[in-house]
Order: structure tokens, then sequence, then C-alpha cells
């Protein structure tokens, strides 16, 4: 099948859905029904000021580096990210040995599809930071979306072992294994199950996976014990992605798709979930990788 009538099979899929009977809303879907993030007032005010000073104050190449580094955090959060990729390469020309800058700017060359531009970057991140352990999970990634998927497990392994209590580098681990070795990945998830805080409520997302939890009793316990609209979003964002993710590896891509939008819907753009949803449904619909072309300043 080609990808032209791959992808209008998916979007047929997806109409006969949406337009089976309509029934009543529950009020737990309505509530897991994403409503995205507004851009919070101080991200606005603070990538106002920061550019004021950049444009008005006097600044040692070091400190321009680092206010350069910080809009450049703040545009990436509001979803600005080629203005946050200038401002990240900006800040290297001015002070090259800055890890975590190394360690966006490979996210930013991943999401584009230049992976071996990613490995440098992070590769330069662990060179001056050793001891910096999110590399590792984004080099991972890079890896993962790259196809070289023995290289991705070695660094998602590495990456869980700096801090086994996490669930989502159980999850991670797991996804990169799974590819190639289901039942195994399988098993070494239950094991490290036993090892996870069963309070925290990431762990539902391991259950799931381990088969302890139903999808429908992990999607209410995103309710549980919320303190705010952004802790929902963030919730949603991320409980959405990972049962995407599980809908994938079993084929149900139109299910897929419909979790990944929802991903995005929720505005977390921070959120490795959010960065990497686009990238999943480019991947289902067959899409080539976009090598967006940026001018550097």
């Amino acid at each position: 099948m080609t990808k032209t009538l791959y992808k209008l099979a998916l979007l047929a899929g997806l109409i006969t859905l949406t337009g089976c009977a309509q029934r009543p809303v529950t009020p737990a879907e309505a509530w897991l029904t994403p409503e995205p993030l507004q851009v919070p007032y101080r991200n606005e005010l603070a990538i106002a000021r920061l550019s004021e000073i950049l444009q008005r104050a006097e600044l040692t190449e070091a400190q321009s580096a680092q206010l350069f580094y910080d809009r450049g955090v703040m545009y990436d959060s509001v979803g600005l990210r080629s203005l946050a990729r200038l401002d990240f390469m900006r800040a290297l020309r001015l002070k090259p040995d800055m890890p975590e800058v190394y360690n966006l700017l490979g996210i930013h060359y991943t999401l584009s599809g230049q992976f071996s531009e990613a490995y440098e970057a992070f590769d330069s991140a662990l060179e001056l930071a050793p001891d910096y352990d999110f590399p590792y999970l984004n080099r991972a990634i890079a890896f993962y979306y790259a196809g070289r998927l023995d290289l991705a497990e070695a660094d998602f392994a590495q990456f869980y072992q700096l801090k086994p209590n996490d669930p989502y580098r159980v999850l991670w681990w797991y996804i990169g294994v799974a590819e190639t070795r289901p039942e195994q990945a399988q098993q070494q998830l239950r094991q490290q199950l036993s090892l996870l805080d069963p309070d925290d409520w990431a762990t539902n997302l391991v259950r799931f996976y381990a088969g302890q939890l139903s999808e429908q009793a992990l999607l209410q316990s995103i309710l549980q014990g919320l303190n705010n609209p952004r802790h929902l979003a963030e919730r949603l964002c991320e409980a959405y992605f990972y049962l995407a993710k599980w809908h994938q590896a079993r084929g149900n891509l139109e299910q897929a798709l419909i979790y990944y939008h929802k991903t995005l819907s929720t505005n977390v753009y921070e959120f490795v979930e959010h960065r990497y949803a686009r990238m999943e449904i480019a991947r289902i619909r067959g899409d080539e990788p976009s090598h967006e072309q940026h001018e550097q300043h």
C-alpha cells in the first residue's frame, strides 16, 4: 500500500470512529478531555524582561550566554522552538561549555530528524558533565527514532540505573527493549515495578504496561489527588502518550493517533511526551522527518 493510500485508510478509520452513534459523555470523560494550557503570564513577562536586558545592559559574554539560555528555555516552554533554538546557538557561540544547552539543542536536532547532530550535542553535554543524567535519556531517544535500538537500549539502561525508583525511566527502558525482545521487556518491567513507590501516580503507568491495571482504571486514576488544572494537563499529557505507545505497539494505529493528538492538545510543551508525540504521528503516517533550516545569528 502506498503512503497516500495508507494515510487515507487511517483517515477513513478515524471518520468511522467519530461517526458512530453519539452517547452521553460521562463526568469522568469530560474531565479527561484535555484543555490546552495557556501561556503563563510570568513566562511572557520573563521573556520580555530578558529581551530588554540583552538589548540594553552592559554584559559580559558569560552573562549574555546565560541570559540567551534562560530566554531559550522560556521560548521552549511556550512552544516557540525556532526562537529557542536560535537562543541556544547564540549562547554556545558566547560560551561553548554549557552542557544544559547542548542537551536541549540535541533534543531540537532529534525533533527535526538531524540525528548525527543530535548525537554530537548529547556527547558534548556528557563530556562537559559526566554526571548529567538527562543527556542519556535524550540520546537514547535519538537512537531509538533513528532505528539504532542496541545503542538506545544501552542509554535507556544507563538512565534508569541512575534513579531506579523513577517510573518514567522504567517506561522508557521498557519501550527501548520491547521493540526487539518484548517478553524480556515484560519480565524486566515486572521486576522493576516492585522498586517503585506505590503511592506515586506515575507508578500506575507502569502497572498498566505490566498488565496489572486496565486502560479504564488508568484513565480514572488521573483524577485522583489533583492540585490544580496544570497538574491535570501534565498527567493527561503523560497518560495519553504512553497509552498511544501501547496501542501503537499492538497495531491499533487509529487509537494511537487519537491519543497522540490528545497529548498534543494539552500544550505541555516542555514534557518529553509532548515533544515526541508529533514525531510518533509522523511515523504512523509514514512522513519523512522535516529538516528545518534555522537561521543562525
